[in-house]
């Protein structure tokens, strides 16, 4: 088989998945919902303080990061859980590998049409509040809020692939839908509370001693602490209060540095749900 039929197949693949989120209008709502929870927050995240309206770019990511961290994991592993095991429920599986189509083409074809459904919905919600913002922002203010939005695609590809994975190992669907809920309690509320409290019982303090020495190192085991630092060590203030910068060197901040580190978290769980699904 050439490596061009190959391409060919996974792209059949990858366009009846877009196909579907588009027709069912998956992708319509969750563009709806991002725009409409990233608006508030640009325009009414000060309103406990009195004020309303855009405040400043760097507040109003810092304030979109937590919104980001817990709806787009959660979205990506809700429409990837049974990307392999409903097909293998519904009894369509067979039916797919009796084509001219490796599990290899199969697999790949299915994770790319979801990572597209989800980049579309991804860039169109939060995109319509930077037009909306472009007039009262400078050029290296949509710089900044560009990147923002790159960063949470590659979050959500990370978790897209975790539940390719979930979707390839698990027997039935009940079990899938079960780990892929696990998955995001644990990157996104359990990791953080499990890593303070190993480091404040080691070391008595988050800044010292070989838990601190550590800590940076361990944040890059959770794409969603990737994510965060990406978008918030950049900006001294808000840096400050999350307390990056006495936890955190600047020289594993790099943009580059983070960004092939979020690549490998989307390639290595992509990579073990390929073998497997071959065995």
């Amino acid at each position: 088989m050439s490596l061009d039929f190959q391409f060919r197949q996974i792209g059949i693949i990858a366009g009846k998945e877009f196909r579907d989120r588009i027709r069912n209008r998956w992708v319509l709502a969750v563009a709806v919902v991002f725009a409409a929870f990233a608006f508030a927050i640009a325009y009414f995240g000060a309103a406990q303080q009195g004020s309303v309206g855009f405040r400043s770019i760097e507040i109003t990511i810092a304030s979109l990061v937590s919104l980001v961290i817990y709806l787009v994991p959660l979205i990506a592993l809700i429409l990837g859980f049974d990307a392999i095991v409903g097909e293998r429920e519904r009894g369509s599986l067979d039916l797919l590998l009796s084509m001219p189509l490796t599990r290899l083409e199969l697999l790949l074809g299915k994770f790319l049409g979801l990572f597209l459904a989800l980049a579309c919905s991804t860039v169109i919600g939060f995109g319509l509040v930077g037009v909306l913002l472009a007039a009262k922002l400078p050029a290296d203010a949509l710089y900044h809020y560009a990147g923002f939005v790159f960063s949470a695609v590659l979050l959500g590809a990370a978790f897209l692939s975790l539940a390719v994975l979930v979707s390839v190992l698990a027997p039935d669907r009940g079990r899938a839908s079960s780990a892929a809920i696990g998955l995001w309690f644990f990157f996104v509320l359990i990791f953080d509370l499990l890593l303070l409290g190993g480091l404040v019982v080691g070391a008595g303090d988050i800044g010292g001693g070989l838990g601190g020495q550590l800590f940076p190192y361990l944040l890059l085991l959770n794409p969603a602490d990737i994510f965060r630092v990406a978008n918030i060590f950049g900006v001294e203030d808000v840096r400050a209060m999350y307390g990056l910068a006495t936890v955190f060197p600047e020289a594993l901040a790099q943009p580059a540095l983070l960004g092939a580190v979020m690549i490998g978290w989307i390639a290595l769980p992509l990579a073990i749900a390929a073998w497997r699904f071959r065995q």
